[in-house]
């Protein structure tokens, strides 16, 4: 098997507070397993329209920043689509990258367990996308198991110290309401958790 390659849709340089702390570049890949009803980027589902990249190459292409990284506590933040779809590659690319580079990954955790126990390894932060934790609730909105997120987010709670963890909680429009976003803040807690990030969908048909 050759070296592990990325699906590259962007590169978004110099981003303060959105990706983490400090100033980071933002990595869009391709490809998620959830089909969201109210997807941003649908453009991100369809593979074909992405660069296949190495490790080495996309180093190559955001180390123009590493003195903004080095001095802010930034890095590079790998969003799409689902960043952990990846966790071969974001490991050979951290690798490569200054051990004072923050890598981050927005996740929604629908993948293997074994990809998170890679990602696990790799990762300094992971932005977790935890739609709600009412199986029924993330079922109708994603498409999705939501069983297989809860079960990944409690091996990632096994792995990696809860600081490293970031754990976004929408309320969306019509399909969970401001109980169910307290009542999944709830159950996060119990997992060990403390850090979230509490906001609503601003939908347009």
């Amino acid at each position: 098997m050759g070296a592990p390659r990325y699906p590259l849709l962007s590169i978004a340089r110099l981003r303060m507070g959105i990706d983490g702390a400090g100033v980071n570049t933002l990595v869009g890949g391709a490809g998620c397993p959830l089909r969201c009803r109210w997807c941003i980027n649908k453009k991100l589902l369809d593979e074909a329209s992405a660069e296949m990249i190495s490790a080495e190459e996309l180093f190559d292409r955001v180390k123009i920043d590493d003195l903004y990284f080095r001095a802010t506590g930034g890095g590079v933040t790998f969003g799409g689509g689902e960043a952990l779809l990846y966790a071969v590659f974001i490991r050979r690319f951290r690798a490569l990258c200054p051990e004072e580079w923050m890598i981050r990954a927005e996740t929604s955790l629908a993948v293997s367990p074994a990809l998170v126990r890679t990602a696990a390894g790799a990762v300094d932060e992971f932005i977790v996308d935890c739609k709600d934790t009412d199986e029924a609730v993330y079922r109708a909105y994603t498409g999705g198991d939501g069983n297989l997120m809860w079960e990944n987010l409690r091996l990632l709670c096994s792995l990696v110290a809860p600081e490293r963890i970031l754990v976004r909680v929408p309320l969306i429009p019509g399909y969970n309401t401001p109980a169910h976003q307290a009542r999944s803040v709830d159950h996060l807690k119990k997992l060990g958790l403390t850090r979230f990030d509490l906001f609503s969908y601003v939908v347009r048909e």
